[in-house]
C-alpha cells in the first residue's frame, strides 16, 4: 500500500544533518506498517523494539542514558544485530517509556550515525504528564489516514491517480464520471488502512462497517483507558457529538448540542485531548482575512472535523444504499461530509485549518489558506452547484489572487476564480 510520506522517509535518510525521526498520529492510521516497510525497502536490516508494555526496556532506560548500553539492548530485544550504516532502529509506540523518548537528545548529540524512527500515538497527552520532549533534537512527521490519491493506488487504479497528478485537466474532466463513482466509495470507505485494505480483499461495504464500528468502540476504550476518569466521560459526549455538530448549516462548534447549558469551560479540556491524540481536527474563524492567519484567529470559535470521513460516514449511520445513489452521498447531513472530505486532504498536505464569516455567520467561506504572501479562499460545494456568492464577494472585498471553488463540476478556470474537481482538490493544492 503506498504512502505518500514513503518519500519524505527516503529523503530524511539521506538528509546531512539527520536527526532520530518521531512519526506521529492517531492509532491505527499505519504508523508501524510505513516505519516497517519503510526498513525493509532501504535497510539491510531492522531493529523493531515495541515499548509498550515493556517492562525490561523500561528498566534499561531508568539506568540512564548510555548510547552503547541502550544499543546493547536493543539488539537482544530485537534479536537484531545493529550496525549503524545499514540498520533500521524502530522504537515502537515510544511514549509508553518517557525515558526512551528523552533518550533521542542523546542519540541526536552523541550518536547521529544511527537511522532511528520512533512512533507514538498518545504523545499529545503524554507530554502532558511531564515528559521531557527532546525540543531541537528530532525530525518529525504525521502520518494520516489515506488520502483520495493514496486511496486510487491501493485499489490499483494507478491510471486515475496518475491522471489527477499531472494536471492535464482536459483528460481529466474527460474521466470525471469514473473519478466521481470512486470518491463516491471513498466517502464511505474513508483512508484507514485496514479498512481500505478490507475493501480491496473483499469488497464488502457491510464488512466495512463492521471493521469501522470496531475502530470506533477501540477509540471509546481508550477514552477510558488514558484519560482521567473525570475527563473520559465528556470526552466521550464530544466525541458522540460530531456528526451532529458537523450536520447544521452553520457548522461551528456548539457546546450546548453536547449537553443543554453546557459552557466552554467545562469541555475545553475534553475537545483538547481529542485534538492532542489525533482524532479530531481545529478549523478556527478568522477574525480579519489577513496575513498571517495565525495571528488573527479567534480561538473560542471553530469547526471539529474527525480524522477520517469513513468513521465520519460511520458515526453518521450513513446507509451503504446511498453509495448508489446518484450523487445523494455528497450532500447527505448538509454536504458535512464533502467539507469533511476537503479538511482531511488540507491536513494530509500540511495545510492548517481556517474559516472565515462575517459576524452574523452569512457569507461563510469554508477554507482560508496561506498562499505565499497572499490569501486563497476556498469554497466547498457537495454538488454541481455553480453558484459560488459568498465567494465572489469575498473576492470583490478582498481581491486575492487566486480564488478557488471545489465542486463536482470539472475543472474551469474562470477570470475570477477557478473550479477544482473535489476528486483533486488535494493535489492541486499541493503544486500550488
Amino acid at each position: 500500500m503506498y504512502r505518500i510520506q514513503m518519500e519524505a522517509l527516503q529523503k530524511w535518510k539521506t538528509k546531512k544533518n539527520r536527526k532520530p525521526l518521531l512519526l506521529s498520529g492517531a492509532r491505527q492510521v499505519g504508523k508501524t506498517w510505513l516505519a516497517k516497510e519503510f526498513g525493509r525497502l532501504f535497510f539491510e536490516k531492522t531493529a523493531y523494539i515495541n515499548m509498550d508494555n515493556n517492562t525490561v526496556m523500561r528498566d534499561v532506560f531508568e539506568q540512564g542514558y548510555n548510547i552503547d548500553t541502550i544499543i546493547s539492548a536493543f539488539k537482544i530485544e530485537s534479536g537484531v544485530h545493529i550496525t549503524p550504516e545499514n540498520t533500521l532502529i524502530i522504537i515502537d509506540e515510544i511514549q509508553e517509556v518517557p525515558k526512551a523518548l528523552s533518550s533521542l537528545k542523546y542519540f541526536c548529540e552523541n550518536a547521529p550515525e544511527y537511522y532511528i524512527i520512533a512512533t507514538g500515538s498518545m504523545l499529545g497527552i503524554a507530554l502532558h504528564e511531564g515528559t521531557s520532549f527532546p525540543v531541537g533534537k528530532v525530525n518529525t512527521m504525521s502520518l494520516f489516514p489515506l488520502t483520495f490519491y493514496e486511496y486510487l493506488l491501493a485499489c490499483g487504479k494507478d491510471e486515475l491517480a496518475n491522471l489527477i497528478h499531472t494536471h492535464n485537466y482536459e483528460l481529466i474532466n474527460t474521466f470525471s464520471t469514473e473519478l466521481t463513482t470512486v470518491l463516491k466509495e471513498y466517502y464511505y470507505v474513508g483512508g484507514m488502512p485496514e479498512v481500505v485494505q478490507t475493501f480491496i480483499d473483499n469488497h464488502d461495504y457491510n464488512e466495512v462497517r463492521e471493521l469501522q464500528n470496531e475502530l470506533l468502540s477501540f477509540y471509546s476504550n481508550d477514552f477510558s483507558k488514558h484519560a482521567p476518569a473525570n475527563v473520559a466521560e465528556r470526552i466521550q459526549m464530544v466525541w458522540s457529538t460530531l456528526p451532529k455538530q458537523l450536520s447544521k448549516e452553520n457548522k461551528k462548534f456548539i457546546y450546548g448540542l453536547v449537553r443543554e447549558g453546557a459552557r466552554a469551560k467545562d469541555y475545553e479540556v475534553a475537545i483538547q485531548w481529542l485534538v492532542d491524540i489525533g482524532l479530531v481536527h481545529k478549523c478556527y474563524r478568522l477574525s480579519k482575512p489577513y496575513l498571517p492567519l495565525k495571528s488573527y484567529i479567534e480561538l473560542d470559535h471553530f469547526k471539529l472535523y474527525m480524522f477520517d470521513i469513513g468513521l465520519l460516514s460511520a458515526m453518521s449511520g450513513l446507509d451503504v444504499h446511498t453509495i448508489l445513489e446518484k450523487n445523494k452521498i455528497f450532500v447527505d447531513f448538509k454536504g458535512a461530509l464533502t467539507e469533511q472530505y476537503v479538511a482531511g486532504e488540507l491536513i494530509a498536505h500540511g495545510l492548517p485549518l481556517y474559516y472565515y464569516s462575517t459576524p452574523n455567520s452569512t457569507g461563510e467561506i469554508d477554507f482560508i489558506l496561506q498562499n505565499h504572501s497572499d490569501i486563497m479562499p476556498i469554497e466547498v460545494k457537495a454538488e454541481e452547484n455553480l453558484k459560488a456568492k459568498s465567494l465572489r464577494a469575498f473576492r470583490e472585498k478582498y481581491q486575492p489572487d487566486l480564488s478557488i471553488r471545489t465542486s463536482l463540476s470539472n475543472y474551469k478556470e474562470q477570470n475570477w476564480m477557478v473550479n477544482v474537481p473535489l476528486y483533486m482538490i488535494g493535489e492541486y493544492l499541493e503544486n500550488r
